[in-house]
């Protein structure tokens, strides 16, 4: 296979991989496993290789706006539920799984059937409708219903939540480059970010999509071999549930009830409404589905990842319950030094070290097409919907293509920054729907179904919902609550509703004629 024209983007992947290398021999101390090194580094080569390819096609077919952040809209269904599924199953879907399958019971382990419904209910409520609209950006009926500068507003709950996604899949992949490969967590989380958002900026949606469908093979086959091996150690699969049942009792279950939850039952709710309904507004999401080739493929990808989303949380859950169940005395190792380590630390010792660095594989391969899909994602709306209309309105689409490349940059410099204080993987990967749910999802709601819904409703909603969002306060951010709810309110869900009426009533209260948005 000839290599790619233009000899640059492999210049800097063997500058980028000899100097993480040379910079563990000689200036650290940590004691690396080289062999391993070797084969992550040719992994990497791999995807990138691919990226690169898909960057000379994109060069060649679609050099544009459209190429760029839609593939030209001529993604195919199967590379499109590819790339739709390893999105969603990236770093905090592996890692948070396991993470609270150990440490709080399988009844907190929300996220992975959370966020499959999000997928189904998107594809049978949303999809269809704006892929027939031909938008370019989930926020493209925002700004037709709301105008631009209302838009940009909403851009930031959008662009948090895409920053926090990415930085808590580099931290899970920092924390596993750490615990199988012995290097440090900020090298593992330059040296993956450097390599996923380079070749996203290269190739756009298709370099994204082409590697997805690699890096969700390399996904499922590496868990698939790291479960027999874990649970060698605790007796099996039935003894393993047996051991883990008896160790969380009605908290082991899927199900919530009193018994399980306790005081938590209806902050319970709150979390899987929020990550049902929060994981709709995301553009890594309507990206996939208005670049699909016509709007019945749109659906159908969306409903068939949601399936490959629960079936990928298996393998995560099985090896957080032996987590949770092994006798960590017994190994010289020990318990992991805390959740995060969760996943990283079976892989690393309840295996052996060929499996481990297959396993290593498996979360960077999850890790590494989440992050370009989510830099991507939010460097198209910053510079479609906001930098555009706002500053330069005349644009031309060549141009656009190369501002969104550089914003790939900007955005993927700002989550590993972000990613440096990341304690909890599954806390910051909750936080990163909670945001979009309550102050985004009720703007498209209204923009996609109520035909009144104008400004002066989406702004009277977004000050409502942020009002109350806020006034619950946040641990993760260390943001203090200053309205005195109850225990165990559901103030997100609360926030989200009160957000949603107040629009649909000041829209009413306050109509404005079509022409006078901006």
């Amino acid at each position: 296979m000839p290599l790619p024209r233009n000899s640059l983007p492999l210049l800097f992947l063997g500058l980028l991989l000899g100097g993480a290398a040379a910079w563990l021999y000689f200036f650290t101390e940590d004691a690396v496993h080289w062999p391993a090194f070797v084969s992550m580094a040719v992994f990497y080569a791999v995807i990138y290789y691919i990226g690169a390819r898909a960057a000379d096609r994109r060069r060649g077919e679609d050099n544009d706006a459209d190429g760029m952040m839609l593939a030209g809209r001529s993604l195919p269904l199967y590379v499109a539920i590819f790339t739709m599924s390893a999105t969603w199953v990236g770093g905090g879907f592996i890692n948070g799984t396991a993470e609270y399958t150990a440490t709080q019971g399988l009844v907190w382990v929300q996220a992975p059937w959370g966020y499959a419904l999000s997928l189904v209910v998107g594809g049978l409520f949303f999809a269809r409708t704006m892929r027939r609209r031909r938008y370019r950006t989930m926020l493209d009926p925002l700004t037709e219903r709301y105008g631009e500068r209302v838009t940009a507003l909403l851009f930031l709950p959008a662009l948090t939540g895409e920053l926090f996604w990415t930085a808590a899949i580099l931290t899970a992949l920092g924390a596993t480059f750490g615990t199988v490969l012995g290097v440090d967590l900020t090298t593992a989380i330059l040296l993956s970010a450097a390599i996923a958002v380079a070749y996203t900026a290269l190739g756009g949606l298709w370099a994204v999509a082409l590697t997805d469908v690699v890096q969700l093979l390399i996904l499922f086959l590496g868990l698939a071999l790291i479960v027999p091996f874990a649970l060698s150690y605790t007796g099996g699969l039935a003894a393993t549930y047996t051991a883990y049942s008896d160790k969380f009792g009605a908290a082991a279950s899927l199900l919530p009830s009193r018994e399980a939850l306790g005081a938590a039952y209806w902050t319970w709710w709150d979390y899987a409404l929020l990550l049902v309904f929060g994981g709709i507004p995301w553009q890594v999401y309507f990206q996939r589905v208005l670049a699909a080739r016509d709007e019945d493929t749109a659906v159908r990808l969306s409903l068939i990842a949601g399936v490959v989303c629960l079936l990928a949380a298996v393998a995560p859950v099985l090896i957080g319950m032996v987590s949770a169940t092994v006798d960590w005395s017994a190994l010289p190792a020990g318990p992991p030094p805390d959740a995060s380590a969760t996943l990283p630390w079976v892989v690393r010792y309840l295996t052996n070290p060929v499996v481990a660095v297959v396993g290593l594989g498996a979360v960077a391969a999850a890790v590494m097409s989440s992050v370009d899909s989510s830099v991507l994602s939010a460097s198209s709306m910053g510079v479609w919907n906001v930098y555009k209309p706002l500053i330069k309105p005349d644009l031309p689409d060549d141009r656009l293509a190369t501002l969104i490349q550089r914003c790939i940059w900007i955005v993927g410099v700002a989550a590993t920054l972000i990613a440096f204080q990341v304690q909890s993987v599954y806390a910051l990967w909750f936080l990163c729907s909670d945001f979009v749910y309550c102050l985004l999802f009720p703007a498209l709601v209204c923009a996609l179904f109520d035909p009144r819904a104008n400004r002066y409703g989406a702004l009277a909603g977004f000050g409502v919902a942020a009002l109350l969002r806020f006034g619950g306060g946040d641990a993760t951010l260390g943001l203090p609550a200053f309205l005195p709810y109850p225990a165990d309110f559901p103030f997100r869900t609360t926030a989200m509703l009160a957000g949603l009426l107040s629009s649909a009533i000041a829209s009413r209260l306050a109509p404005e004629e079509e022409n006078a948005r901006v």
